[in-house]
Order: structure tokens, then C-alpha cells, then sequence
């Protein structure tokens, strides 16, 4: 009997020629009514100077809750998102160290003896990276991926950067040579290994132990390096895009707004179905109309009216890109829906309010995915509920069988999905 379903590695080749095949139905599992069904995928956006909270967050709660004043911005989008207030990470502090546990939820950041642990996005990714040519994009201008072991996973760090990463291919001297070093590293990897196991015997249990973290951590190397050799043969996707333009480094609205752009475009073309991206919170003067401070500045504004007003202009800009961004995966077909429909975007901050340094009552988005949104879920503002709750939720809404994750205390009461 013939498989009718096709991989999404799957090629055609004769007579030495190699040719990916684009996204095609028959690329899915048959399900009922050959409905074809896309995998679903994760998108992290931290702003880490938060947001003006009494123009963030709706008065009231519920489903027949009037939209705040910068969720006008996303007007047209209402029942593509759910609005959550009263979350934070219990024992989360530190002010802008909490950055650092936005996607971990690891306590007390700013301490000296602070160690971190896997980041949501890591943690999905290492369950379903391994169909995908990038298991994950880490982009921005901080980082918000951490490994199993706690290390600060790199970002990428330009939108060009980015594209030319998903969809640019070098020359054959330069293939050759990538997959050269891969061979390289493959070879480095198992002699570090090796050389590892032997100690194990002759060390102290303690020593065992990180031992044990170091062989994790090169088994996963070994992996990666395994997966790209193989990736490095297969042509990148072709994509009906020119690459970002140049941007000044204090442009950071139209910088975030180019990243989006090719985050959609690494959905669409599945290069990756995992994205973390780290807002700006230095010190540039945004190039918007009616800024004439830097935006770290007006996030401080000991309560001036004139630096709140300049950071209302940066922040309706920030939702503004956020709500294209919906927008463009809504209407960029995928599987049986659209992109928006198979793709949970978390847009949040480390911050409740960045003029006292809070890291309670977090601005929370949750959009996309197949949810009943369309809502303000609010939980009580002193005593607040765990955001790992809405994580253990996303997970559970990419497939995957947890109930646990970090802090969490279930999933996040309310936000329910469709059927």
C-alpha cells in the first residue's frame, strides 16, 4: 500500500536535481471531512517597559467588557484576544532583572546567586522543534529563551539577519564549508563525551551530578548539530518577500514591526513553529511624532503628565504593531484555517508598571490558537494568580500532555478552548 501522505521534508529528485515542494494538503494526515489540519505554533513577545496600566487594562471584566483606550488599537480584533490582569510569577522581583523570568517564571532574578531555568518556548521546543528546520528563533534586543540548563540562548540580531537565516542561501563554497564545521563539531562532540564518561567513576556525587547536566548538555549539542547537517542539504523556502530594509538602531518601533514581518513569514513557510522576541527597553528617542525623550525616560515618569502623554504615543504604537501583526496571520492561509487561528501570540511585559519598578499585575495578551477569546479575565489584583497558569494552558494548546509548568498551579481559569 502507497502512504498518501506526503512529509513536509519530502523532494523531488532525478537526474541530480533536488526540488522542495511547497505546503500541500497532502502533506497532512487525512482526518474527518479531509479537512486538512495544521500544526499548531507559539509565538513569546515581551516588552519589558511595560505599559501605562490605566490605559492598558479594561475597567471592566467579562465578555461584555469596553476595549481600554490603546485596545482601541485592536479593535477590529476583539475576539481574536483575551485581555488578563492580576497574573505575575510568585517571588518574581527585581524590576527589570524580572525580564529574565518572564518565559521561566525562576524566582528572585536580581539575586547574585540567581540561577535560571528552561524558558516556555524552550521547553516547547524541544518537543516539537525536531519537524522543523529552526526547533526555535530567539530574536531582539534581549533575550527571552533559556535552556534546560539555564543558559541564555542568543538572539538573532537583526530582522535582515533573521531572513537572510531563513531564506537566503550562500554560495557552494559556503555550504561546503557549513557543512564541514557541522562535521567538525559532530567529531569535537563525541570526544567531549567520551572523555566526560570516563571521569564519571573516579568524581564525587556532587560532581556526578553536574556531570550528568554537562552529558544532557552535549547529547542536545550532538542533536542539534545532527538536525542541521541533515537541514543544511534541503533547500530553504522561496518567499514572494525582499528582505527588511536597514533601519536606525533607534527606530526600535519599525525594528519590531520588521521582525514580525518575518516571524509570519518562518510560520508560514514552517521553517519554525517556535518564536521568542525581546522587546527594546534602552534608551533611544523613538522617531515617532510627538516623542522627544528616550523611551526608558518616559517609562520613569514620576508621574508627568507631559513624559505620560510622549509614552501613550510609544505604547499605542507597540499595540498597533501587535494588531498588524494578528491581522497579517489572519489573513495568511494555513491548513484548515488561517495562521492566526494555528498560532498562539503571548504579548506581554516583566513589568506591571515601569514608573515603580512593580513586577505584579502583568499586561497580558493571549491571541490566536483555537480559543474562545474575546474577553478581560481579571484575577485579583493583590493576591495574584500564577502566569505560568495561562503557560501550562498554551502548552496544552500545542499538543502537548502537561499539567505542570514552572509556578503553575493548573491551567489559567477561564480561558477556554474550542471544540
Amino acid at each position: 500500500m502507497i502512504d498518501r501522505v506526503l512529509t513536509r521534508r519530502t523532494m523531488l529528485r532525478g537526474a541530480g536535481v533536488t526540488l522542495a515542494l511547497p505546503l500541500l494538503e497532502s502533506m497532512f494526515p487525512a482526518r474527518a471531512a479531509d479537512k486538512v489540519v495544521s500544526p499548531q505554533r507559539f509565538v513569546a513577545i515581551n516588552i519589558p517597559l511595560g505599559f501605562l496600566p490605566a490605559d492598558f487594562f479594561p475597567a471592566k471584566t467579562g465578555r461584555d467588557y469596553q476595549l481600554s483606550p490603546y485596545l482601541e488599537e485592536a479593535k477590529d480584533l476583539r475576539d481574536e484576544f483575551t485581555v488578563i490582569s492580576g497574573t505575575s510569577h510568585p517571588d518574581v522581583d527585581g524590576g527589570h532583572s524580572a525580564e529574565k523570568s518572564f518565559l521561566t517564571a525562576a524566582p528572585h532574578p536580581g539575586a547574585p546567586s540567581f540561577t535560571n531555568t528552561i524558558s516556555l518556548d524552550q521547553y516547547l521546543a524541544r518537543r516539537v522543534g525536531s519537524q522543523t528546520r529552526f526547533a526555535s528563533l530567539t530574536l531582539g534586543s534581549h533575550s527571552l529563551s533559556w535552556s534546560a540548563n539555564g543558559v541564555s540562548i542568543p538572539t538573532e540580531t537583526s530582522p535582515a539577519a533573521t531572513f537572510a537565516k531563513l531564506f537566503l542561501k550562500g554560495s557552494e563554497k559556503d555550504v561546503a564549508a557549513q557543512e564541514a564545521h557541522l562535521q567538525d563539531g559532530q567529531s569535537i562532540m563525541d570526544t567531549l563525551l567520551d572523555d566526560a564518561r570516563s571521569m564519571r567513576a573516579r568524581v564525587s556525587t556532587a560532581d556526578r551530578t553536574k556531570l550528568d547536566q554537562y552529558f544532557t548538555a552535549v547529547r542536545e549539542t550532538e542533536q542539534r548539530l545532527v538536525k542541521a547537517e541533515a537541514w543544511s542539504k534541503t533547500p530553504k523556502p522561496k518567499v514572494d518577500a525582499k528582505p527588511p530594509a536597514a533601519l536606525p538602531w533607534m527606530d526600535f518601533p519599525g525594528i519590531f514591526r520588521a521582525y514580525l514581518d518575518v516571524v509570519r513569514l518562518g510560520l508560514q513557510t514552517d521553517s519554525t513553529r517556535v518564536v521568542a522576541f525581546g522587546g527594546d527597553a534602552g534608551g533611544p528617542i523613538a522617531p515617532l511624532k510627538g516623542v522627544t525623550q528616550a523611551y526608558h525616560t518616559l517609562s520613569h515618569h514620576g508621574l508627568n503628565p507631559g513624559l505620560i502623554n510622549e509614552l501613550k504615543i510609544i505604547d499605542r504604537e507597540t499595540i498597533k504593531i501587535w494588531a498588524d501583526f494578528l491581522t497579517n496571520l489572519k489573513k495568511t492561509p494555513d491548513g484548515d484555517s488561517n495562521l492566526l487561528r494555528n498560532t498562539q501570540v503571548l504579548m506581554g511585559s516583566n513589568l506591571g508598571n515601569a514608573n515603580g519598578h512593580t513586577t505584579t499585575n502583568l499586561p497580558i495578551l493571549h491571541a490566536g490558537g483555537r480559543y474562545r477569546h474575546g474577553q478581560h479575565l481579571a484575577f485579583n489584583q493583590k493576591n495574584n494568580a500564577p502566569l505560568s497558569n495561562l503557560f501550562v494552558s498554551i502548552l496544552q494548546g500545542c499538543g502537548q500532555e502537561v499539567d505542570r509548568f514552572a509556578s503553575s498551579t493548573g491551567t489559567m481559569t477561564g480561558l477556554e478552548r474550542k471544540a
